[in-house]
C-alpha cells in the first residue's frame, strides 16, 4: 500500500511531499547499535602512489578525526588493520567494518598506533570544507573579503552564522555568503535581517575606536557589502531567502538557479501510523508568482564543470569574489 502511494504522491510532482513508514515497519527492516557500519578514521590517501604500488600514503588528516587525535602525519603509511595487512587488492572499508566506536589497531609506518574509528565524520567534514572555502576567499580576494556558509535554516545554523560573522568577517571589506546545497529550515527572515540593517551611528569610547552603533549596543548587524552564492540544490528555505535578498536589492546572486522546491506542507498518520506528508500553504514571490517548481534566478550564471572540486578551484566563488570586489571598488 505504501509503494503505491508513494507512486500516487509522486504524481502531484509536488516537493516535500512524500510517505514514512511507522517506526516499527522501518526498524524490522534495518540493524544498528554500537560497532555498525563502517568506522571512520579520517585519513586521505595518495591516488598515485596507491596505483602505481598499492601504499596507502597518507596525504591528509581530518581535523579532529580519530586519525588527528592519534597524532598520524601526512606522509605515513597505513600498513595494517588489526595485524590484517592493508594496500592492493584489499578492502580498508571491509577491514574497517563494524570498527566504529571499538579500539583498532594500525601499523602506521612500522609504529602501532591505537584509534576508536567512529560512525560518521560528517561534521567535521563539513566545517573542514567551510575554513578551506573561507582560506579560498580570502586568498582571491587578497584578505579583503570574507565567507560564510550557511548550512541549513535551522536554529543551530543561524547562530552559527552569527558566530562565524563575528569571528573574522567584520574585519573585512565585504563577505560572500554561500547558501549552496542548503536544504532549507525556516529562519530566512532571522538571517536576512541581519544583511538588511545599515548604520545610522557612530560611537567612539574615549581612548577607543569607533564603531557601529548597532554593534556597540548588542544588535546583529553586519553592516557590509555582500553576494550571495546558490546552486541547484538550494531547496526550500534557501530559496526564500534567496527572494528575499534579491528583493531587498541586498546584492548579486551568483551561481545556478535553485531548485524549484518550496512549499509548506502537513503531516497526517494513517491508521497503522504510516506518516504522509502533503501540501499545506502555498508561497508566491514579491511579483505574486508561485515559487513551487519555479526555481530562483541568479544575476550571474556560473555552472562548476564536472570534476572542479578536485582541482582546487571554485569557479563560483571566483565569480562572485570578482564581482563584489569590483563593486566595492566602484563604491
Amino acid at each position: 500500500m505504501r509503494a503505491i502511494l508513494r507512486l500516487m504522491i509522486g504524481e502531484l510532482n509536488s516537493s516535500h511531499s512524500g510517505i514514512t513508514a511507522p517506526p516499527a515497519a522501518a526498524a524490522a527492516g534495518g540493524s544498528g547499535g554500537r560497532g555498525s557500519g563502517v568506522g571512520q578514521l579520517g585519513i586521505t590517501f595518495d591516488r598515485v602512489t596507491y596505483e602505481s604500488s598499492g601504499k596507502l600514503k597518507v596525504t591528509e588528516v581530518l581535523p579532529h578525526s580519530p586519525a588527528d587525535l592519534a597524532k598520524i602525519q601526512p606522509g605515513e603509511e597505513l600498513r595494517s588493520v588489526d595485524g590484517i595487512s592493508a594496500g592492493s587488492h584489499v578492502n580498508l572499508d571491509e577491514l574497517l567494518e563494524h570498527k566504529a566506536g571499538k579500539r583498532v589497531v594500525l601499523d602506521i609506518s612500522g609504529r602501532s598506533v591505537t584509534v576508536q574509528p567512529v560512525a560518521s565524520l560528517a561534521e567535521q567534514i563539513y566545517r573542514k570544507w567551510v575554513e578551506d572555502n573561507r582560506a579560498y576567499v580570502a586568498r582571491i580576494s587578497d584578505n579583503r573579503l570574507g565567507y560564510v556558509h550557511i548550512r541549513d535554516m535551522s536554529e543551530g545554523s543561524l547562530t552559527q552564522l552569527y558566530q562565524d560573522l563575528d569571528s573574522q568577517n567584520r574585519a573585512r571589506q565585504g563577505v560572500v555568503i554561500d547558501i549552496r546545497n542548503n536544504n532549507g529550515g525556516f529562519v530566512n527572515a532571522y538571517a536576512l535581517d541581519v544583511l538588511t540593517r545599515r548604520p545610522y551611528l557612530t560611537m567612539t569610547d574615549r581612548g577607543g575606536p569607533a564603531e557601529s552603533a548597532r554593534t556597540a549596543l548588542g544588535q546583529r548587524s553586519l553592516e557590509l557589502p555582500t553576494i550571495l552564492v546558490v546552486n541547484q540544490h538550494s531547496l526550500s528555505d534557501a530559496e526564500d531567502f534567496t527572494e528575499g535578498y534579491r528583493t531587498l536589492k541586498l546584492g548579486k546572486v551568483v551561481g545556478e538557479p535553485t531548485a524549484g522546491w518550496i512549499i509548506y506542507t502537513g503531516s497526517v498518520s494513517l491508521i497503522d501510523g504510516t506518516s504522509m506528508r502533503m501540501p499545506e500553504t502555498q508561497i508566491t514571490g514579491a511579483d505574486g508568482k508561485n515559487m513551487e517548481n519555479n526555481p530562483r534566478p541568479v544575476d550571474i550564471a556560473v555552472t562548476r564543470p564536472i570534476g572542479e572540486s578536485y582541482t582546487g578551484k571554485d569557479s563560483q566563488l571566483d565569480a562572485a569574489a570578482k564581482e563584489l570586489l569590483a563593486e566595492i571598488d566602484k563604491k
